[in-house]
């Protein structure tokens, strides 16, 4: 046949770094224990154990909506049943890097919604934050406990090398994916115990202890026992199944709008027993519909004047309005700048090469190379509003290049990275799939990591596409707390 030979799995695999093995085919310290297990045990008991994983998360209802697909909106996430494993020294870097990260972007965030000292260094362009849908003057000069406004990040990394971690975006608006992490290491703990045999695994099941704990810890004063919720937007939403997980884990009630309302500059819940005074609402709605006084008036999901005791100071919004700002991803390029403004550090873990298509000159260099770089909306998430060159056709090309010249400010673009993988069950054989890390962040009283955080694995070959809502799965993360390194 005339053309080129297509390239076989293996081929194209080989060219990235892989989590299990090194480079001569030897398996890496992290994963000696598992590599000896798996050698141990069948494939056929290994598809056994995964089909009783897939049956148990469905019997939980361990989903996740998808409103782009005919039928069913209702869909179960994939689990693949072998682990992603990190040695302590490897997660010391993530852990002290994603730490870093957070702790300047709350920074920043009380300073453009205050002094704007990074504005007046002219480190920033101010309308990179004054033009941003996400930012929020209602927000200006209003003071939050503990100067905290994002009080939980996702941190999403890819890795290329051994030591090369890079941050693909912060999420600080509504990140959701950990209670796919508290899942899956029990499922993991229930059907594979023989895996953690001799391996001190650092645990994950102190999240929703330490979740409340940094809630209550951000109450406004005055509160002796602080009333905390968590407010979803209903069951149609993508997350739900996790708002009700988190709710039930911390102990605390799941509302919705139409559950609190604000009497005498204060947020209150109705309760069978009457109404009971709200301090803390951890919230999983976006700005936009969480008052009609003040944002969206259309809003069905909304507290009615809720803008206003969070401004008086009577309530705490976890996270704060306004946060969204600093998880643009045009924005995304100056996070190193801000750590080195507010820390006076340099970035322990690398940005990602990122154009900015609102330069003529960037904007023109992507337009030209399209087909070899990766194209995102800078309000975008899901893994929608996004181009991936390579894996697009001509025609696709075309038709977002007039996308971008249509509006260039709207659009970042960055190279097509090369995504370590990690060995994954598919279609009844050990296979190498790309992974990506999403480490989550807790900020109240201190800053805290849950160690090892959410791997996202693209299931289909050769596919870089890590996102549930485009066909992506989940794995167990380990951080192991000692050991060989």
């Amino acid at each position: 046949m005339a053309g080129d030979i297509p390239q076989s799995a293996a081929e194209y695999y080989a060219k990235f770094f892989n989590e299990m093995r090194d480079a001569d085919g030897c398996v890496r310290p992290a994963y000696k224990q598992l590599a000896e297990l798996l050698d141990g045990l069948s494939i056929e008991s290994l598809v056994t154990k995964q089909e009783a994983a897939d049956a148990l998360f469905r019997r939980l209802g361990i989903t996740f909506a998808v409103y782009t697909e005919g039928g069913s909106t209702e869909r179960l996430i994939p689990f693949d049943l072998i682990p992603r494993i990190l040695h302590q020294s490897e997660w010391d870097l993530v852990e002290r890097g994603c730490l870093q990260r957070v702790k300047a972007i709350n920074m920043f965030l009380h300073d453009i919604y205050h002094d704007q000292e990074i504005l007046k260094a002219e480190l920033i362009p101010p309308e990179l934050v004054f033009k941003n849908p996400a930012f929020r003057p209602e927000m200006c000069g209003v003071d939050l406990p503990k100067d905290v406004y994002a009080h939980i990040a996702g941190v999403d990394l890819v890795r290329t090398s051994e030591r090369d971690f890079f941050v693909l975006e912060d999420n600080v608006r509504t990140p959701s994916g950990v209670s796919y992490v508290l899942e899956n290491r029990e499922i993991m703990m229930r059907l594979f115990p023989d895996a953690f045999n001799g391996q001190a695994v650092s645990p994950v099941g102190n999240y929703p202890e330490r979740l409340l704990e940094n809630l209550r810890a951000v109450a406004p004063g005055g509160a002796d026992d602080p009333v905390v919720v968590l407010l979803t937007p209903g069951r149609y939403n993508s997350a739900y199944f996790e708002h009700v997980f988190l709710a039930e884990q911390m102990g605390i009630d799941l509302v919705e709008g139409v559950d609190l309302f604000v009497r005498d500059g204060y947020v209150w819940m109705r309760t069978t027993e009457g109404p009971v005074r709200v301090d803390v609402i951890y919230r999983r709605l976006d700005d936009d519909f969480m008052d009609p006084l003040a944002f969206y008036a259309g809003s069905m999901l909304a507290v009615p004047g809720l803008l206003s005791v969070v401004r008086s100071g009577r309530v705490a919004l976890a996270n704060a309005l306004g946060t969204g700002v600093a998880d643009d991803k045009a924005m995304y390029v100056y996070v190193p700048r801000m750590i080195e403004f507010y820390l006076g550090e340099h970035a322990i873990l690398k940005n990602v090469q990122t154009y900015m298509l609102r330069d003529p000159k960037q904007c023109q260099h992507v337009l030209q190379y399209i087909d070899s770089l990766v194209v995102k909306e800078v309000q975008g998430s899901g893994g929608y509003g996004m181009l991936i060159g390579p894996a697009s056709t001509k025609a696709e090309q075309e038709a977002f290049k007039a996308r971008i010249l249509e509006n260039p400010d709207n659009y970042i673009a960055q190279p097509t990275l090369t995504l370590s993988t990690a060995p994954t069950l598919c279609n009844g054989e050990l296979q190498p799939r790309h992974v990506d890390l999403r480490p989550f962040v807790l900020s109240g009283d201190e800053t805290s990591v849950i160690p090892g955080g959410l791997t996202r694995v693209a299931l289909r070959e050769k596919s870089l596409v890590v996102n549930s809502s485009q066909g992506g799965g989940t794995k167990d993360t380990w951080v192991l707390e000692r050991g060989p390194c």
